[in-house]
C-alpha cells in the first residue's frame, strides 16, 4: 500500500526539503497533514529535511545540513573544519490560487538556527494550462545575494534598510530584527509536467552562495539551475539537477500521510457477531439452576464474560448487576482506540447478559482506577449494526459520564493482584553529534508491572545494551548549569545492565473530576525520588488543569542503585486544551531540574488513528548565554502506533523526540503515567474522535 496521498505529485520539492523547484521556493503547499522527508546532495553539501504540513495553509521544516570544509578557511579545527548546521523553517500561505490569481506564500527560512541559510521571501505560483507552472518572488537575506536592490519595505520603516551580518552564530536565537531587512532580490522559475512521471525544471536563483564560495571550493558560474524530476509509483520524487553552472545535484523526497495506515486496518480478529436475544436467553449460563453446584447465574456469566473479554485482549475487573442494567469495568491492553474496546465489550455483553438487561455501563479502568463510563443501550446495538452511519449514530445515543461511584465496590474476584510483563528488543537513538550525527543502541529490555490492589502497583524495567555506538560518544559537557541532562554521554558509556525505572505508584480518585498520583523510587534513567500529581479533568471538558511536585536526586552514571550528591525540588502547574480538530496544546509553568524557573509550550497534532506529530519549546530564567548552544530547549516529536504499521490491534507505540541539542536549561523530570496521558483517552472528546472503530 502506498504511503503517499493521491495528488501529491502536483507539488515539486526543492533540495531544501520544502515545496520548490531546485533551490528556490514556490508558493505551493503539501496535502494537509503530510510529512515529507528529503535528502539532497551537491558539491560537498548534504541536507536532510523533515517538513510537516501542520495546517492547510502552513508548513514547518527542520533541517540538518553538512558542509565539508566550511570552517576550515578561518583556521578552525573543530569537527575537522566541517560545518554541521541545524535550522527551522516556517511557510505561510497568504492566499490560495484562483482562476485568475496565483497562490502567494510568505516564508521564513532558518529563522531559529545559526543563520547560514537565513532568508525571508514572498513568492507567487500560478498554474498555466494544467501542466505548466510559473513562479516568481522576492527574497531577503541569503536570497538577496544576486541582483539585489534597495528594500522596498524601507519606505515604511528605516529598520528595513539595513541587515546586520554579525548575527548570533551557534545560538539558535530568533533574530527578529533582521527579518525582511536589508537589500532584496528577485527569483523565479518554471516547471513543465511532461507526463505523470516526468517534470522539467528551470529556475533563476538569487542565492549567490557567498559564504560557500568564500570558505569552500564551491563555485557559482551562473544563476540558472536546470533539473529533471521523476515521480515513482508510490509518489516519492527523485530530482537530478545541474546547478549554478558548476555542479550536479541529486535529491530524493519521500512522502508519508499519517491519515492512511501503512497496512489496512481490520487485520485482527473480527468482532463477535450479535446473537439473537432468544439465543442469549437459552445459553447455559443464563438458565436457572444450570452449571456446577451452587454457583449462581451471575458467577457463571462473569466467568463466561471474563473469558470472552480475555480473548479480545481486555481484562474484566469490575462487574455489578443493577436491575435492568449491568456495570462492567475493563482494562484495555489491546486496542489503540478506547472506543474500539468499548464496542467489543458492548457486543460481548449483548451476547452474554439476560434479555432483561437493557443498558450496559462500560467503565474504562487504568490500574484499578475508573476513568469514565460509557452507557450503551442494548437495543441500539441491534438497530445500528448494519446502519451505514451506525458508528456515529451510536455515539450520539451513548452517554459518557464520570465513573467515581464505581470506587464503592464491585471488583471481581481475582482481578487483583495482577502481574504483567513485557520483553523484547529496544532501539535508542541520538542525533546531531558532530562527530557522529546518528548514534544508536540496540538491546533487550524486560519490564514488570504488578498491581497489588486497585490503584497500587509496583513497576520496574531493565535494559541490556547489545550493539551500537551510543556508548562511544566522547563529547563532554561544558554546561555552567547543574548537569542534569548534558552528561547523557556518561550515562551511556559508564553503564551496562541498567535499571531504567523501579517504582511504587498509587493512583486514586480524591473526588469528582479529580485524579491523583504518587510515585516513589527510581523514576527515570537519571533521577529518583518522590513525585506527586493532582489533575482536574471533567469527562466532557476540553480543558484540564494539573499540579505536580517532585523531590529527586541524581542517579549514578551506572544507572543501578546509587545516587550522586545533586538533589532538587521541582514542580509545575499545567494547563491542557483540546482544540477543535486534531490539535491539543499544553502549557507547563514551574521549576525545572537545574533549578531554573520558566514555562514550556507544547503543540501536538494527533490523527484519529493515533499518529502524533508535535513541537515544543521552553524558556526559563537561564539566559541564552548560560544555556549554551541552542539558546533554549526546543524540539519536535513523533509517535507512531504500531497498529498504523501492521493493521493489527495493539497499544504499543514508537516514539522519538528530536532536539537540535540536549542541554540542561528547561529540563523536566520524565515521570511515567502522568495523569493527563492516562486519562485523556477516556474523555468524551477523545472517544468521539475514535468512535469510528466502535463497531469494528
Amino acid at each position: 500500500m502506498s504511503l503517499t496521498p493521491a495528488g501529491l505529485g502536483a507539488q515539486t520539492v526543492s533540495n531544501y526539503g520544502t515545496p520548490g523547484l531546485i533551490d528556490i521556493p514556490t508558493a505551493e503547499m503539501l496535502e494537509d497533514g503530510t510529512l515529507a522527508f528529503t535528502a539532497g546532495y551537491f558539491d560537498n553539501t548534504l541536507r536532510a529535511t523533515m517538513t510537516f504540513q501542520m495546517l492547510p495553509w502552513v508548513h514547518g521544516s527542520f533541517r540538518y545540513a553538512y558542509i565539508a570544509d566550511f570552517d576550515s578557511a578561518g583556521g578552525s579545527t573543530i569537527f575537522g573544519g566541517d560545518r554541521y548546521d541545524r535550522s527551522f523553517d516556517l511557510h505561510f500561505r497568504l492566499r490560495e490560487e484562483s482562476r485568475r490569481a496565483p497562490a502567494v506564500t510568505l516564508g521564513l527560512r532558518d529563522f531559529g538556527g545559526t543563520g547560514i541559510y537565513a532568508s525571508e521571501y514572498l513568492v507567487a505560483t500560478k498554474v498555466v494550462r494544467d501542466r505548466f507552472k510559473v513562479t516568481g518572488g522576492v527574497g531577503w537575506g541569503r536570497l538577496a545575494g544576486r541582483g539585489a536592490f534597495s528594500n522596498p519595505l524601507g519606505a515604511f520603516a528605516d529598520r528595513f534598510d539595513t541587515r546586520t551580518t554579525e548575527g548570533a552564530p551557534e545560538t539558535g536565537q530568533l533574530d527578529f530584527g533582521n527579518w525582511f531587512s536589508g537589500d532584496a532580490a528577485l527569483f523565479g522559475g518554471v516547471s513543465w509536467q511532461y507526463n505523470d512521471r516526468l517534470t522539467l525544471l528551470v529556475e533563476y536563483s538569487s542565492d549567490a552562495y557567498t559564504e560557500e564560495q568564500a570558505n569552500t571550493s564551491f563555485e557559482v558560474n551562473s544563476p540558472f539551475n536546470f533539473g529533471v524530476q521523476y515521480k515513482f509509483k508510490n509518489g516519492s520524487q527523485l530530482t537530478g539537477s545541474y546547478m549554478y553552472g558548476s555542479t550536479l545535484g541529486l535529491s530524493y523526497t519521500y512522502f508519508l500521510d499519517p491519515h492512511k495506515n501503512v497496512a489496512p486496518g481490520g487485520q485482527g480478529p473480527s468482532p463477535s457477531p450479535l446473537l439473537p436475544v432468544d439465543a442469549v436467553a437459552l445459553a447455559s449460563w443464563n438458565l436457572p439452576g444450570a452449571g456446577n453446584g451452587a454457583v449462581d447465574g451471575t458467577k457463571r456469566r462473569q466467568a463466561v464474560l471474563g473469558r470472552y473479554l480475555e480473548e479480545e485482549g481486555l481484562r474484566l475487573v469490575y462487574l455489578e448487576e443493577r436491575g435492568n442494567s449491568v456495570v462492567v469495568g475493563i482494562e484495555n491492553g489491546n486496542y489503540g482506540q478506547a472506543a474500539q474496546a468499548v464496542g467489543r465489550t458492548a457486543r460481548l455483553l449483548a451476547n452474554t447478559q439476560p434479555p432483561e438487561v437493557e443498558r450496559f455501563d462500560i467503565a474504562l479502568v487504568a490500574n484499578g482506577v475508573p476513568l469514565s463510563v460509557v452507557q450503551v443501550n442494548r437495543a441500539d446495538l441491534y438497530e445500528l449494526e448494519h446502519d451505514l452511519d451506525g458508528a456515529w449514530r451510536s455515539f450520539t445515543r451513548a452517554r459518557v459520564s464520570d465513573s467515581l461511584p464505581l470506587v464503592e465496590g464491585g471488583f471481581v474476584d481475582g482481578a487483583y493482584p495482577n502481574l504483567s510483563y513485557r520483553f523484547g528488543p529496544y532501539l535508542q537513538a541520538s542525533f546531531f553529534d558532530p562527530v557522529s550525527p546518528l548514534r544508536y543502541e540496540v538491546g533487550a529490555g524486560l519490564g514488570l508491572d504488578y498491581t497489588i490492589a486497585p490503584g497500587l502497583s509496583l513497576s520496574g524495567a531493565i535494559r541490556q545494551p547489545l550493539i551500537g555506538n551510543l556508548d562511544n560518544a566522547t563529547r563532554q559537557s561544558n554546561s555552567v548549569l547543574p548537569r542534569v541532562r548534558s552528561d547523557w554521554t556518561r550515562y551511556a558509556s559508564e553503564s551496562g545492565l541498567r535499571v531504567e525505572h523501579l517504582t511504587a505508584e498509587y493512583l486514586w480518585r480524591p473526588g469528582a473530576d479529580l485524579y491523583a498520583r504518587t510515585s516513589f523510587g527510581y523514576l527515570e534513567q537519571m533521577f529518583g525520588g518522590l513525585s506527586a500529581e493532582l489533575l482536574w479533568f471533567p469527562v466532557d471538558s476540553r480543558i484540564a488543569f494539573g499540579v505536580e511536585a517532585n523531590y529527586v536526586k541524581q542517579r549514578d552514571f551506572d544507572v543501578l542503585f546509587g545516587f550522586q550528591d545533586y538533589s532538587v525540588a521541582t514542580g509545575h502547574v499545567s494547563a491542557y486544551y483540546d482544540l477543535p480538530g486534531d490539535y491539543h496544546v499544553q502549557l507547563d509553568v514551574g521549576r525545572y531540574l537545574a533549578g531554573d524557573h520558566g514555562a514550556t509550550v507544547s503543540v501536538d497534532r494527533e490523527f484519529n488513528n493515533g499518529f502524533k506529530v508535535g513541537a515544543f519549546f521552553t524558556l526559563t530564567d537561564v539566559s541564552f548565554e548560560e544555556f549554551g548552544e541552542g539558546s533554549f530547549d526546543k524540539g519536535i516529536r513523533l509517535e507512531i502506533p504500531v497498529s498504523w504499521l501492521t493493521g493489527r490491534p495493539t497499544r504499543n507505540r514508537l516514539g522519538q523526540v528530536i532536539r537540535p541539542v540536549l542541554r540542561d536549561g528547561g529540563a523536566r523530570l520524565n515521570v511515567r503515567n502522568r495523569l493527563y496521558g492516562v486519562t485523556r483517552e477516556a474523555r468524551s472528546q477523545s472517544l468521539a474522535q475514535g468512535w469510528g472503530r466502535f463497531l469494528r
